[in-house]
């Protein structure tokens, strides 16, 4: 799914999806320039997937993550109960209606596989208070987190992947900054690909 721009010189930066999955987010705008072209942490190249339906929405995500090109996923919404950001550790087995199990015979939680403590960290280095939390809101965040991890194969080679939450009033600058901060953070751990996957 990712497109080099030069056939004769294949990208070989792993990729890094990055998706604001609230229709109504204005907090992150991937380009930055007449380019057209989305923005970029060193050493991984993104690819910007816009908000939607949830149930939509998953099954996207999860699509790109089958290419084995892309080795990260950054979703990227609000919490309500912090002024300060958050890196979301886990998400619960919960439909998104209703207190149900979203699947019967999953786990009960799946645990968040991005650098949690480098992302906090990176956060508060670009001067935003942040900190990392097991607390899974009941939104679309916690429900495309679980989807999304629990239909990962088995495997050692897992896509690192982490939900970003910003203060619900936070300013569109400021979540740019931690959007920016955490790809950065979860870029310095996704390996090159190898030969055979970047051509």
């Amino acid at each position: 799914m990712f497109e080099s721009k030069d056939e004769t010189a294949p990208d070989d930066r792993p990729g890094l999806v990055i998706c604001a999955y609230d229709v109504d987010e204005a907090g992150w705008d991937p380009v930055e320039d007449l380019s057209g072209q989305p923005w970029s942490p060193a050493g991984a190249r993104t690819l910007a997937v816009a908000g939607g339906a949830p149930e939509v929405l998953a099954t996207v995500l999860s699509g790109h993550l089958e290419d084995r090109r892309c080795r990260g996923l950054l979703l990227v919404g609000r919490t309500r109960r912090s002024d300060a950001f958050r890196v979301q550790i886990r998400a619960e087995n919960r439909a998104l209606e209703g207190g149900q199990r979203l699947d019967s015979l999953g786990p009960g939680m799946a645990r968040a596989t991005a650098p949690v403590a480098d992302m906090v960290r990176a956060l508060n280095e670009a001067g935003l208070a942040a900190s990392a939390s097991s607390d899974s809101e009941e939104d679309a965040g916690s429900y495309l987190l679980y989807r999304v991890l629990s239909s990962l194969p088995d495997g050692p080679d897992t896509p690192a992947i982490g939900l970003l939450r910003a203060p619900e009033d936070e300013s569109d600058a400021a979540v740019q900054r931690a959007v920016k901060a955490a790809a950065q953070a979860m870029a310095h751990h996704l390996s090159p690909l190898p030969r055979s996957r970047a051509h």
